[in-house]
């Protein structure tokens, strides 16, 4: 357990029609950060990715993950450094309850964003430290369930049940009244972190928590077109497995034409079509 008394969130059976998603206007906000760079320090864990497993890109920031970096860290402090536009809810809770479980101290650094699914994670740290220019944002159950008005009544029931689990935690963790604490959620808030301290989201704010000019330098300009892409097309209503399958088509078709190049004109290639996806989308 950590320092703090914490409760335990409850775990819900995932549906089999349900799929995760982050609101368009947080990705579109995350797109445009530099990650930042890797810690080298062995008792530190980044989170600089989606919350859940993206079975499109091969990466997302899983419950298996911080298990097994816990695992590696052992009984000793931790410290969770995120940059995250959150994600997989169900990912995001089990994160929660396995750093709430810590027996040391945990220490949350907000590099970029701790958003939605990642705020929930953020709420588990002893400390929670906020960099300037950084954001937490906290909003009700997002997802989306495909099936008849059975399935989407029993969807309803499932993020009510939701919510309810994600007011326990932001209000023990700030201290708010529910009723406070669910007005933020029903008005999807975004919180500097001056904000953050003041409603009790954080702690304190550091101005030493930046991505840094090497960070800025490392960014795979790739990555940034395949974010701001996607962010694109989810504030046109496609849903995330559509809008996958769309940039990994468009990958391919781009990667396949110009099979004959080097790697680095074949990736410029591909960021270059992903721009032109882009530029086709502006208003």
């Amino acid at each position: 357990m950590t320092l703090r008394t914490l409760p335990e969130a409850p775990t819900f059976d995932r549906p089999h029609n349900f799929h995760w998603d982050a609101p368009s206007d947080v990705l579109a906000r995350w797109a445009d950060r530099p990650q930042a760079a890797e810690a080298d320090d062995p008792n530190t864990i980044s989170i600089y990715d989606v919350i859940g497993e993206d079975f499109w890109t091969g990466g997302g920031f899983t419950a298996k993950r911080a298990a097994a970096a816990l695992r590696s860290i052992g009984k000793h402090p931790v410290t969770v450094k995120i940059n995250s536009p959150g994600g997989d809810m169900f990912e995001g809770i089990a994160i929660y309850n396995i750093l709430r479980e810590h027996p040391e101290r945990v220490t949350i650094d907000v590099m970029g964003m701790a958003a939605s699914a990642a705020s929930v994670i953020a709420m588990a740290g002893d400390e929670i430290r906020m960099g300037l220019g950084t954001f937490v944002m906290i909003h009700n159950a997002w997802g989306l369930v495909i099936g008849n008005r059975h399935d989407m009544r029993e969807a309803a029931d499932l993020f009510e049940g939701f919510d309810g689990a994600l007011v326990d935690i932001y209000e023990a963790r700030t201290g708010r009244e529910r009723a406070e604490v669910e007005k933020l959620m029903d008005a999807e808030t975004f919180l500097s972190p001056s904000q953050a301290i003041e409603q009790g989201f954080a702690d304190t704010v550091s101005d030493g928590l930046t991505a840094g000019d090497e960070a800025k330098s490392r960014i795979d300009p790739g990555l940034v077109a395949r974010r701001r892409t996607e962010a694109a097309l989810a504030r046109a209503g496609i849903s995330r497995n559509e809008r996958s399958a769309m940039i990994a088509d468009l990958v391919a078709h781009a990667a396949g034409r110009d099979a004959g190049r080097i790697t680095a004109a074949r990736d410029a290639g591909t960021e270059a079509a992903l721009r032109r996806l882009l530029d086709t989308m502006q208003p």
